[in-house]
């Protein structure tokens, strides 16, 4: 308790760039849930491709030690690779895993277990990465660029880390800000999206009530592959953020994280788009508070045990509106 209160702007600031990372990731979850009534979990997977495609690019440009108009460009490079990629595989998963149980109208225990061998199958391909180059006859030094299966892939871009200014006893790092900052913006302009767009309102009515959504001329479809769009590009973005702060990547690195994320969204109310949000910053503050006061070998229980209390006496999540329901 005492290291709690001696650090307790620095538990939190660092707890919201980490429940910003579960944020964006939860987004996925509940825009999947909310239209399709599904829990994707591939969608972990969906994040982990997204942090190598990031990893790739900026290796293919050479990116390094950077700081100014070129980190900046940098960053762009970066998100834009994670989340174009993450988008993708996202887009790939609802038309091979998805859409053809959808289609013959499969019993929703059909489409869990789809899920999950989808994010099994996501998760050894990428442990096996540099083997069809070799089945192919490539030369081995493209392992260096691939990176070796099973093996933790660094970030090849290097940011000095700056103190910026103080929150109280706490200096706000470049890091801190750049995490935050880009969280925010990306949350915004979705919500914003969904509540006014014409897309957005076809997501919501799809939400709500897709009989009635199709009669007014909504393709279901489009829909459908559009939440699926937007979910993986917020869980390509996260996994930019996450990067940044942990600096390496791994086959198997979506597994807790999505775990977590699922646990942001269903505190925040599954199928909500700003409970996820919500349930995100909670989970990363929680969690951060918990290490401190119980020790670190405790942050992972402490989500979890949070979870529990919070479904016990709010089963719906802390907002538990549904998307369809969601207005401007």
């Amino acid at each position: 308790m005492d290291l709690l209160l001696h650090h307790f702007w620095e538990f939190t600031i660092t707890g919201l760039a980490f429940g910003a990372i579960y944020a964006l990731i939860a987004l996925g979850y509940t825009l999947v849930y909310g239209v399709l009534r599904l829990i994707n979990f591939a969608h972990s997977e969906v994040f982990m491709w997204g942090s190598f495609a990031a990893v790739w690019m900026l290796l293919a440009i050479g990116a390094g030690k950077a700081s100014g108009l070129g980190l900046i460009g940098y960053l762009i490079v970066g998100f834009a690779s994670a989340m174009v990629m993450s988008a993708l595989v996202a887009l790939l998963l609802e038309f091979v895993a998805y859409r053809p149980l959808r289609k013959r109208n499969s019993p929703p225990l059909i489409a869990l277990i789809s899920a999950i061998g989808a994010s099994y199958t996501l998760s050894e391909a990428m442990g096996l990465r540099d083997k069809p180059f070799k089945w192919f006859g490539v030369d081995d030094n493209l392992a260096e660029y691939v990176g070796r299966p099973r093996e933790a892939s660094p970030l090849p871009l290097q940011i000095e880390v700056k103190r910026l200014f103080y929150v109280f006893d706490y200096h706000v790092s470049n890091i801190d800000l750049i995490v935050l900052g880009s969280a925010i913006v990306l949350m915004v302009v979705l919500d914003q999206f969904v509540s006014r767009s014409r897309l957005g309102r076809g997501i919501r009515a799809v939400a709500q009530d897709p009989e009635s959504a199709a009669l007014m001329g909504v393709n279901r479809d489009q829909v459908i592959r559009l939440t699926f769009v937007l979910g993986g590009a917020a869980a390509g973005a996260a996994a930019m953020m996450y990067l940044l702060k942990f600096g390496v990547t791994r086959y198997n690195s979506g597994f807790l994280l999505g775990v977590k994320a699922f646990t942001a969204a269903v505190l925040g109310g599954i199928g909500n788009l700003r409970g996820a949000l919500i349930g995100g910053f909670i989970l990363g503050v929680a969690e951060n508070y918990g290490s401190a006061i119980f020790g670190g070998e405790w942050k992972d229980v402490v989500s979890f045990v949070l979870l529990v209390v919070i479904l016990l006496f709010r089963p719906t999540g802390l907002l538990g509106e549904s998307l369809g329901k969601a207005r401007a």
